[in-house]
């Protein structure tokens, strides 16, 4: 790359966040279909092999139709290098989501245009919130009846507290949308006239092309609803959409392929390229020469014929060049990046270089961990990557009593890719694992089996929740542990964790040991 600088201004890394069944996993497609990623469209209806999106690779998701683990996938598309991570839409598997919006500049929310909001929406949402990433909306499925475009901003702007401003606007629904306006370029987007179809320019919402082109009492509704519009939205503010105070909103089918090229162009020309990251040390600039990144998402047996385990690497400065040689904080050891690689999902390419705002995927074999850095020689833990206390707590047992030992070696490799947390008492032999979602226990058990031969159960363990335990006073924690030897357990890292039976008991604990805290959430930024 000549332009290093110039390169990092064109990098455009962000997430889509949904409630299930809202077409994010479509949307998704579509977009990589636009950016020339893949060739053909609908593969959601082909059949067979064909039938997932490139973003559902698992079995488990195949089989299931649901996403449950974040993807990756780079693509360029006129002149931008698009870096999407499409993260679960089901909320059993938020914490990977969670992990998944510390690695991005900003986010897509697409809301289904019969239901607007839902539960799983808001919760993204706030999280998104909290690191002032800047959101753009897109509302779906306008090719089915839905709720009044109005009801829809009202909802957005009251429920999310997010000012909104139209980008686009739907001319009809369901049986009879015909298409779109586009309020930002001032053109008509009429469905059916092919994804290629640029529109046609308009020199505004009175021109008479419109009659032309529009029956009259479609025409003039709009001519009313972009009235309104313009009276009661504020105008696109980018600085206000960049610090995520205002949400520009598209309208579109994803898919009939519809409004999905104008949101392309939305992100390319108002999302922002990479941002500072917060480190405990400083704030890192992305222009900063020296290469940092830190993994945000550990996944095992992408390709299960190599048995292999990818850290997701965020890359936050520097030009990082194949065969660069890293240190790793944490551990103080100098890795040698031979294989990195760039994802379209499943599939990776070697990856010779990259720059700020890239995600990278290097191959190691549990020397990387969710939360660590990487980079030239600074000693540096990047913040604001979480991991979560479950409240679903199970035993889990193999059915082949001889494989206890690589029952262990599983659990620990999950734990350590984040799929879900594995505590071992410091009393009794057995695991107890623990999850966001009840549906977490049946991918487990579905990846246990398949990708390391081991038939497991999960059995009701006599637990009602877990809590890191951490003190002031390394006396007084030690102390803790001894007295409540019973109710200890150590995660995957070796930290203490209280199992505790009952509301009571966790009440009770806190109240005798005023000096133990007992965390509900912690960061995973290993120092």
């Amino acid at each position: 790359m000549n332009n290093y600088l110039d390169a990092v201004a064109n990098r455009r890394t962000f997430a889509i966040i949904a409630h299930p069944d809202a077409g994010k996993t479509t949307l998704t497609e579509k977009l990589l279909l636009f950016g020339g990623a893949i060739q053909q469209a609908g593969a959601v209806k082909a059949k067979g092999e064909r039938r997932r999106a490139r973003s559902d690779w698992m079995k488990v998701e195949q089989e299931r139709g649901i996403s449950v683990a974040s993807s990756v996938m780079t693509f360029d598309y006129e002149g931008r290098t698009f870096n999407l991570l499409d993260t679960p839409g089901h909320e059993d598997f938020s914490e990977d989501t969670y992990r998944t919006l510390s690695a991005v500049d900003s986010a897509v929310m697409v809301l289904d245009a019969a239901k607007g909001i839902e539960t799983q929406t808001r919760k993204l949402f706030e999280v998104c919130r909290l690191r002032d990433v800047p959101i753009i909306t897109f509302i779906n499925k306008l090719d089915r009846e839905g709720r009044e475009p109005f009801d829809l901003l009202d909802e957005v702007e009251q429920g999310l507290a997010l000012s909104v401003t139209p980008a686009s606007w739907p001319i009809g629904m369901g049986r009879d949308f015909l298409g779109c306006y586009d309020l930002l370029n001032d053109r008509l987007l009429l469905i059916g006239r092919g994804a290629t179809d640029m529109g046609e320019a308009c020199s505004g919402i009175d021109d008479p092309r419109l009659d032309e082109l529009l029956p009259a009492a479609a025409v003039t509704k709009l001519r009313e609803d972009i009235a309104m519009v313009r009276g009661l939205c504020p105008p696109f503010d980018a600085r206000a959409f960049l610090e995520g105070h205002l949400t520009p909103v598209f309208f579109g089918s994803a898919v009939n392929n519809f409004g999905v090229r104008e949101l392309l162009h939305g992100l390319a020309a108002y999302a922002p390229p990479p941002r500072e990251r917060p480190a405990q040390e400083r704030m890192v600039q992305p222009s900063e020469a020296p290469v940092t990144g830190f993994v945000f998402k550990i996944q095992a047996n992408m390709d299960p014929k190599h048995r292999d385990r990818i850290a997701f690497v965020r890359l936050c400065s520097g030009h990082f060049k194949r065969g660069a040689k890293l240190k790793h904080p944490r551990s103080g050891k100098i890795i040698n990046v031979h294989n990195p690689v760039l994802f379209l999902a499943q599939e990776r390419e070697l990856a010779e270089e990259a720059v700020a705002g890239d995600i990278i995927g290097i191959p190691n074999h549990g020397q990387l961990r969710i939360g660590d850095a990487l980079t030239e020689g600074e000693v540096l833990n990047f913040t604001g990557i979480p991991s979560f206390a479950p409240e679903i707590l199970r035993r889990v047992r193999s059915d082949d009593p001889m494989k206890a030992k690589h029952l262990s070696r599983a659990l620990i490799q999950l734990a350590e890719e984040g799929a879900g947390s594995v505590f071992k008492p410091l009393l009794g032999a057995d695991w107890i694992v623990g999850v966001v979602g009840v549906l977490q226990f049946d991918v487990l058990a579905d990846r246990i089996r398949t990708e390391y031969t081991i038939p497991v159960r999960f059995e009701d363990a006599p637990i009602h929740t877990a809590r890191w335990v951490e003190a002031d006073d390394a006396l007084k924690l030690k102390k803790f542990i001894e007295d409540n030897r019973a109710a200890m357990a150590e995660d995957h890292d070796g930290s203490p964790v209280f199992l505790a039976r009952n509301a009571w008991h966790l009440e009770r604990a806190a109240d005798d040991w005023p000096d133990i805290r007992f965390l509900t959430t912690r960061e995973q930024t290993p120092g």
